[in-house]
């Protein structure tokens, strides 16, 4: 789909999170996270709503869940059929935010993915990005930085 972005933080080996947590947190990836998902929809799974402080302000939150909640300020979707029918209808960016099984079943619909690469390594991850297909994808740097001694980029992959 056109109007289908994902967008994560990843190590050397894809890892995402452990124990429902982010394993890095960089200010300045904090900020290109905001920066592209401010005033878009986010699409989620249940942990991953579930591990946020709050709901992100300014952003629409879809939730795609097996399990009833009945949360005010998110919508909730029971397929990804759901999802995609009800995004279908709109001509604008939807974020998909994680978790991991979240990232694999939309992945093949993203046109887009906006990835954070971290130079570094978790050894106890227990939630990972999908294998990018580099014969699916064109990457392209946009920044690259350094926080507290890791580096990281910023890379923006186009859909061939």
């Amino acid at each position: 789909m056109s109007n289908l972005t994902l967008i994560a933080a990843i190590g050397k080996n894809n890892e995402l999170g452990k124990d429902n947590t982010l394993i890095w947190h960089f200010k300045e990836d904090m900020k290109f996270f905001r920066d592209n998902t401010i005033g878009k929809p986010i699409i989620m799974g249940r942990k991953t709503l579930m591990s946020l402080p709050v709901l992100l302000p300014n952003r629409e939150h879809l939730v795609l869940t097996k399990s009833n909640l009945n949360i005010k300020g998110i919508k909730v979707f029971h397929s990804k059929e759901e999802i995609l029918d009800y995004i279908s209808k709109y001509d604008k960016e939807f974020m998909v935010i994680g978790g991991g099984s979240i990232y694999s079943l939309f992945m093949e619909d993203a046109n887009r993915m906006l990835i954070t690469e971290i130079n570094d390594e978790c050894n106890d991850a227990d939630v990972y990005f999908p294998k990018i297909d580099n014969e699916v994808w064109d990457k392209n740097v946009i920044s690259e930085k350094e926080e507290n001694g890791v580096s990281f980029k910023h890379l923006e992959y186009i859909r061939k």
